[in-house]
């Protein structure tokens, strides 16, 4: 074999083994192009569905390990995955995270905001849960009725109901204005938010983007302790479209699927248990029980939130 042949099968192989470590380090969970072709064939997603990675960004839960975000959707739904990822990309977990020493649900617990939130039941309660709810969803409308009817007839010390807005937007029209014109009405006389509630699940087959805001001032017209004009004012001028947007936020980055969802003291409760009474009856027995040795959540649980509000020192803090 002469010398130029034996270097042109050098050169070929060093290419060849060249190219084979290129394609081999692009292999891990940190190239989006490969991560999107593993994850459809690790959940056998078939090309119609849309696939997104997130950069990845270091975990909260798991020190040491990324966090990789895979949203995945098609037509008007979607849904977000967490994959916790090895720091060289080649190993990925799929699943939940649970600190021993601890609550197991405090990075949720972490995450829900009630502050400055529509609410029903005791202050101080054993029991906390966080309502995502979509006013044009017919599923939210029957859950609120089974919580109206049995939550604090059951439990009149112990549960604390806190209402947070997840219009979804591609499904239902006139779900976000509808949210929006209930906080305005919650910040006009938060008292009559609830009777608002009510009355909109009531008109779900009624209302259209078009009619919503006209029905809307129709109904304050009969509540006594609603400013009409100040309650016009505040929908004309989408005062409240921010706090909407940001439990919708909020509702995403707990990786909420779907209304109605419930967090009861940090616990997922998808709609399926949601609007069965006795499923919620026993989830919420359970965690009564719990909480008489654990003393780890609720609003009684000695934790404090702290919220920087103007005027207020930085580190006061406020009791949730």
């Amino acid at each position: 074999m002469s010398r130029s042949t034996v270097l042109s099968v050098a050169a070929a192989l060093a290419m060849a083994f060249g190219l084979s470590g290129q394609n081999a380090a692009k292999k891990n969970a940190f190239d989006k192009t490969w991560m999107e072709t593993y994850v459809r064939h690790l959940w056998v997603l078939d090309p119609d569905y849309k696939v997104e990675i997130a950069d990845p960004k270091p975990s909260e839960q798991l020190p040491g390990f990324k966090e990789v975000t895979v949203t995945v959707s098609q037509g008007a739904a979607s849904q977000q995955v967490s994959l916790l990822v090895t720091s060289d990309g080649s190993k990925i977990v799929e699943g939940s995270v649970y600190g021993s020493g601890g609550n197991p649900y405090k990075p949720t617990l972490d995450k829900l905001k009630t502050q400055f939130t529509p609410s029903m039941g005791t202050p101080g309660a054993t029991v906390v849960i966080v309502e995502f709810s979509d006013m044009e969803c017919p599923h939210c409308k029957e859950e609120a009725k089974t919580l109206s009817d049995n939550l604090l007839k059951t439990y009149p010390k112990e549960v604390r109901l806190y209402f947070k807005d997840f219009p979804l937007t591609n499904l239902h029209p006139w779900a976000k204005a509808a949210a929006m014109d209930g906080r305005c009405v919650f910040h006009n006389n938060p008292g009559s938010f609830w009777p608002y509630l009510d009355w909109i699940f009531a008109q779900q087959d009624g209302v259209t983007p078009e009619n919503l805001r006209a029905k809307v001032m129709e109904w304050a017209k009969g509540q006594k302790d609603i400013d009409s004009l100040q309650l016009g004012r505040c929908i004309d001028e989408k005062a409240t479209e921010k706090e909407v947007d940001d439990s919708a936020a909020e509702a995403v980055a707990l990786q909420v699927e779907g209304t109605p969802t419930l967090f009861v003291n940090g616990r997922k409760v998808p709609a399926s248990a949601a609007e069965d009474w006795p499923t919620m009856k026993r989830i919420i027995d359970n965690e009564i029980k719990y909480q008489e040795t654990a003393k780890d959540a609720g609003e009684d649980c000695g934790c404090d939130t702290k919220l920087d509000v103007p005027g207020l020192p930085k580190s006061s803090p406020i009791r949730k």
